[in-house]
């Protein structure tokens, strides 16, 4: 399924960048997407439906990181809160391994730089590493909007074949009736022996 190919291609990549906030959404729709192919392949339109909700919040994850990234309104790229909660200066593995990088160490290091990182400039790239973020956004949002059309398609069908399931004849008039209960008691007549007096 190209879906989870590409999220499992996106998790790797956030996992070498020290993102957080994406390695935990990946990690989120890899297990929602596994309960959605399992809820196609049993039938169960509650694991579909729950499927197709989150791939909305998906959506709304992948537009805000391409806004992010695109630093629309006040937010800014550069902030370590967003993506890694404060935890580590990382940005994404884009910025240093993109197409045509060319990585170069500053020495000496400038005072504000933490002593266990090193300080680098990054030139020659081809492709700015933002772009690519937004390349892999964009490519998970038209997967989840056609992931949903799926689901609802799926959705659909599975409730139809359940409306119109046929139990043993089902509701035609030709088919099988079993036996049908009265309203009132059907009287019999009987016989009784009289014994007669010969006195």
């Amino acid at each position: 399924m190209p879906h989870m190919v590409c999220v499992l291609e996106r998790q790797i990549f956030d996992f070498l960048g020290y993102q957080w906030a994406p390695i935990l959404a990946n990690f989120v729709h890899i297990i929602i997407v596994i309960l959605g192919l399992f809820g196609t392949i049993q039938y169960r339109p509650r694991y579909i439906t729950g499927y197709a909700v989150w791939l909305v919040l998906w959506v709304t994850w992948n537009v805000f990181v391409i806004c992010f990234y695109l630093e629309a309104g006040d937010l800014s790229k550069e902030t370590d809160l967003i993506l890694t909660f404060n935890i580590s200066m990382h940005r994404s593995w884009w910025m240093e391994n993109g197409p045509g990088c060319t990585v170069t160490s500053v020495t000496p290091a400038p005072d504000w730089a933490p002593e266990d990182h090193r300080y680098i400039t990054v030139s020659g790239c081809f492709l700015e590493y933002q772009y690519i973020e937004v390349a892999h956004s964009s490519l998970q949002i038209v997967l989840a909007l056609a992931g949903f059309i799926y689901a609802c398609y799926v959705v659909k069908c599975i409730t139809e074949e359940e409306d119109s399931f046929d139990f043993i004849g089902g509701f035609d008039s030709y088919g099988y009736q079993g036996p049908q209960k009265t309203s009132h008691l059907q009287l019999q007549p009987m016989y009784m022996q009289i014994p007669l007096d010969n006195n």
